[in-house]
């Protein structure tokens, strides 16, 4: 049995996101893989458990543990509606000792293969953590801003949506803590600035598949060519056909978004599918494309015909 220790945090306005996240994840889990899961939260805040609680009982090969986390960032910078909660992967080695390696991923997430495969050939040796490019320096703003702003490789910057930490060697050389010290700082892209900060030249590189966001599913289908040297057709071809969908930007369940139908796909597999829920969200959709002009239909059509079948 491989035993593969998995983060998620959290607050009580992504509870069902989390639930339909995790179904994934157990849906495509292997018969000799067993998650142990780790949900961190506010203490001051009472997290809807009563979903949460039922994943266990729908999926024996896992278990769902709590841990709280204290007010060390009530006072943290909060931007785009991004709440302190995205800051609590920075104290996982501290809350979860029992593992020296550990994988985080945010709850905007669809998983489509078991990861016991990354998770045991991904040696971290010495290393802080394992992540995926981002791509950053392909835009300009970016690059500038993490090379002349923060004086960092923007050819090396990692999403910090999901990653691997080696939270043995982050406690022993004292990186938590330096994790701690950065979180006073306003930095435009939070946890993801501060771990990139921290943990500059002991990061290593993961296929895309790990964490497949809108801009690199973007890439790949519009400028491959961008990528020719970092990664190889076959780490390009699985991202796009099994990777870890990360919707970073748009939320499906909120509104249409690139791979919304894969959310969706997996929410109807769940336990957790409602079907007021699923008919309240596609006939409002249709109700915004009813009351479109006929002139933005036109441009929609327009656009479709142009741009997406290139």
């Amino acid at each position: 049995m491989n035993i593969i220790p998995i983060v998620f945090a959290f607050d009580n306005n992504l509870v069902l996101p989390a639930c339909v996240c995790i179904s994934s994840l157990m849906m495509n889990a292997k018969e000799d893989t067993f998650y142990d899961i780790f949900i961190l939260h506010s203490e001051r805040i009472n997290l809807e458990k009563e979903q949460l609680d039922k994943i266990p009982l729908y999926y024996t090969n896992c278990r769902v543990q709590y841990r709280q986390i204290d007010n060390t960032f009530d006072s943290a910078y909060e931007i785009r509606g991004i709440t302190t909660a995205t800051y609590y992967r920075l104290l996982i080695p501290e809350l979860i000792p029992e593992y020296d390696k550990i994988i985080y991923s945010d709850v905007d997430v669809v998983f489509r293969e078991d990861l016991s495969d990354v998770y045991l050939s991904t040696e971290l040796d010495d290393v802080y953590l394992a992540g995926v490019n981002s791509l950053f320096f392909l835009i300009s703003g970016y690059k500038k801003y993490y090379s002349s702003i923060l004086n960092l490789d923007a050819s090396k910057i990692i999403y910090a949506g999901n990653i691997i930490l080696n939270s043995k060697l982050l406690l022993s050389k004292g990186i938590v803590s330096k994790f701690k010290d950065l979180i006073k700082n306003d930095y435009t892209y939070q946890d993801m600035d501060i771990i990139n900060i921290a943990c500059k030249g002991k990061i290593k590189q993961l296929p895309p598949s790990f964490c497949l966001t809108n801009y690199l599913n973007e890439i790949m289908v519009y400028h491959p060519d961008k990528l020719e040297g970092l990664w190889t057709k076959k780490e390009i071809h699985d991202a796009l056909s099994r990777g870890i969908v990360h919707y970073n930007g748009q939320k499906p369940w909120k509104g249409y978004c690139v791979n919304f139908d894969i959310w969706w796909e997996y929410y109807r597999k769940s336990p957790f599918f409602d079907e007021k829920f699923y008919f309240d969200f596609f006939y409002s959709k249709l109700d915004e494309l009813d009351k479109l002009t006929l002139w933005r239909r036109i441009k929609i059509l327009a656009r479709w015909f142009i741009v997406g079948r290139k």
